[in-house]
């Protein structure tokens, strides 16, 4: 056989390899692109139907009131304010609640979850206290960060702490018990102490799960703020949906809804971001 006809399919499959990857890039972004059509497509849908069936009267509009009486809502509040002040103010003020309650949470979780996955002892003797306290209802524990904190920001950072902590901890734990031990045992060969392999083995292999539940944890931090706010606060949105559903506004308690959902929306993508650069090494759902 002539050297020629040897080197025939090594040409081709180097010609067809840009022309593959090229192929599933592009039928990637058309994936991408119907995938976000079919997703404007039934929100736009949903919608239709829920103005029309309230403008039929099929549903009471009084009780469901209807998409555009809940943008009317809304834009009130951007041009004219809120009986509390202005939107923004009342944005920023949940925000900041939310925002300061999952810092503490996911520090306290990570420091605690870390250690107790690292320590045997400190896991054996403080387990059961542990799953006792997250047995408790947390949203209960609202009414009583008013009673300790007030009305201020202290009781709805609480609130939003304690709903954060536990998702994030777990998630710390278990991810310091699945630490590959080789790993771990390569670092103490090399003469690594146990607070190098802690911060250098340990946390790192660990960051993945970490990663995994702040993505929950941020919407429960909302949630602890909203709670606190909605039970006793001076102003936020928790307030506004509380006022609201006192003057029997479902478009007000709608609006305030679709306020939050875009302000969890912007968080969830920013931790999106921050994940895939700081993960770049990990192959994307697009990639598999």
């Amino acid at each position: 056989m002539s050297p020629e006809v040897l080197s025939t399919p090594v040409v081709d499959t180097v010609k067809a390899s840009p022309d593959r990857a090229r192929s599933r890039a592009q039928a990637a972004r058309r994936r991408k692109v119907i995938v976000f059509a079919v997703r404007v497509l039934l929100l736009v849908a949903v919608l239709g139907l829920w103005e029309a069936l309230s403008r039929a009267e099929v549903i009471d509009p009084f009780n469901f009131s209807m998409p555009s009486k809940i943008w009317d809502q809304i834009w009130t509040w951007v041009t004219h304010g809120t009986a509390l002040g202005s939107l923004g103010e009342q944005i920023w003020y949940t925000l900041y609640e939310a925002l300061l309650g999952w810092v503490i949470g996911v520090i306290a979780g990570v420091v605690c979850g870390i250690a107790l996955g690292r320590i045997a002892f400190l896991a054996d003797v403080l387990g059961p206290y542990i799953k006792v306290l997250n047995s408790i209802p947390r949203i209960v524990l609202a009414p009583i960060f008013v009673i300790w904190f007030g009305l201020g920001a202290s009781s709805k950072v609480a609130s939003a702490v304690v709903l954060v902590f536990f998702p994030v901890f777990f998630n710390a734990f278990q991810g310091a018990r699945e630490v590959d031990r080789n790993l771990v045992a390569n670092a103490r060969i090399l003469g690594a102490s146990d607070r190098r392999v802690t911060l250098q083995v340990v946390i790192p292999s660990a960051t993945s799960w970490i990663f995994t539940s702040l993505h929950v944890s941020f919407g429960f931090a909302l949630i602890g703020a909203i709670v606190g706010e909605y039970i006793g606060a001076t102003k936020g949105i928790g307030l506004l949906v509380a006022q609201s559903q006192g003057t029997f506004n479902a478009a007000g308690v709608y609006a305030a809804m679709v306020i939050l959902a875009v302000v969890a929306l912007a968080a969830e993508g920013l931790l999106t971001f921050a994940e895939r650069r700081i993960f770049r090494w990990k192959p994307s759902d697009s990639d598999s």
